[in-house]
């Protein structure tokens, strides 16, 4: 086999990509030039001025031509406090999807299986299916919530190597509760984990059941509630041998000088994160209100920073009636077990306005009123 370019140009034999991940697309979330994205659940605020400011001084002072702190102690240190942990407990990454892609580099790979309960983020199958994990897929409940009694089944069946959880669940918004999560605990024969990407928004946080005779690992990330996404900086925290095995498999000096010092400092200004937090869950709150008041429109229930909707009509032409109405949301229409959703990010109280007079237009050409 040989590979082929865009071009038509073809590569020696050896260049073509692995078999197994020939028919995997990349995952991406569309971008078009919209005064409001309200896509890809970024926070709608920058940064604290003052944090800016803080990390650029203390940038000045770092030794640019060194590499930086292979093991990120200052940053583990300052997140294990917290996170009420410790550093040892701790492991960051660029993002948590290469923390996610480690865990299927330790724990994954050619003969190994990992469990997912659909509808959930894609990028968990992604991954598995690059590291060479085999997939399999259970089934949630028809209000998105997991299926304990179903996926106890397909844990006994399968004996996967890893158990992924999305709590709140990308793109429904869905919090499982504790004991759910206590009961795939119980049952799991590997690795639990429990992607907290939106974990902020939520009401309970894993992070509680995390402990040495466990194997659960909660991810997190830096890119939602502390509008740094443009750092790409993410974090897990697990049983102290979880992180050492991370520790042996992620490359050396992943992690770069920069993104180390501005996630520590950026836990200098955590009321001021609180306080955006409260703002966002608050929005939430407001604009669910407001879609549940339109008619033919179901609304998810949601503990993140984003809401599931499904109009009783064609969910792809309301999402073409919003952009030419200059609001971008994610369609979601066309994936399977979400026909006609779209998921839209909660904004500033301008944007959920733009949304929502965009919707009110929109909607009644859906639905046929």
């Amino acid at each position: 086999m040989t590979a082929a370019a865009d071009d038509g140009t073809v590569g020696p034999p050896l260049v073509a990509r692995r078999d197994d991940i020939s028919a995997l697309e990349a995952y991406h979330s569309p971008q078009l030039d919209v005064p409001v994205r309200l896509n890809t659940n970024e926070s709608p605020y920058p940064p604290p001025p003052d944090f800016v400011e803080a990390w650029l001084e203390a940038l000045r002072a770092v030794p640019l031509n060194r590499y930086p702190d292979r093991s990120a102690r200052v940053l583990r240190a300052a997140i294990a406090r917290q996170q009420g942990t410790t550093a040892d407990r701790v492991f960051c990454a660029n993002g948590s999807n290469e923390v996610l892609q480690t865990l299927f580099l330790t724990y994954g790979g050619f003969g190994r299986r990992a469990a997912v309960f659909e509808p959930t983020y894609a990028l968990h199958s992604h991954i598995a299916r690059v590291t060479g994990t085999e997939v399999v897929v259970g089934e949630r409940r028809a209000d998105f919530g997991l299926d304990v009694d179903a996926a106890a089944a397909l844990i006994a069946d399968t004996a996967p190597h890893l158990v992924l959880v999305c709590s709140p669940n990308n793109p429904t918004g869905t919090v499982e509760p504790r004991e759910s999560i206590e009961a795939l605990l119980e049952v799991a024969p590997g690795i639990v984990v429990v992607d907290e990407a939106y974990g902020e928004f939520a009401d309970w946080s894993a992070v509680d059941l995390v402990s040495e005779d466990r194997a659960l690992v909660v991810a997190r990330t830096y890119s939602k509630v502390w509008s740094m996404a443009a750092l790409r900086l993410g974090f897990c925290v697990g049983p102290r041998w979880l992180i050492r095995e991370l520790d042996e498999v992620v490359l050396p000096y992943h992690l770069a000088a920069p993104t180390q010092l501005a996630g520590t400092v950026a836990l200098r200004f955590e009321s001021e994160m609180a306080g955006r937090v409260q703002r966002l869950v608050d929005g939430r709150e407001e604009l669910a209100r407001a879609l549940g008041g339109l008619p033919g429109l179901d609304v998810f229930p949601s503990g993140a920073n984003f809401i599931l909707i499904r109009p009783h009509g064609r969910g792809h032409r309301l999402w073409e009636l919003l952009v030419e109405r200059g609001v971008l949301v994610r369609d979601f229409s066309e994936w399977p077990r979400l026909d006609d959703c779209l998921r839209v990010t909660v904004g500033t109280a301008e944007e959920n306005g733009s949304f929502l007079a965009a919707m009110r237009e929109a909607l009644p050409e859906v639905i046929g009123e």
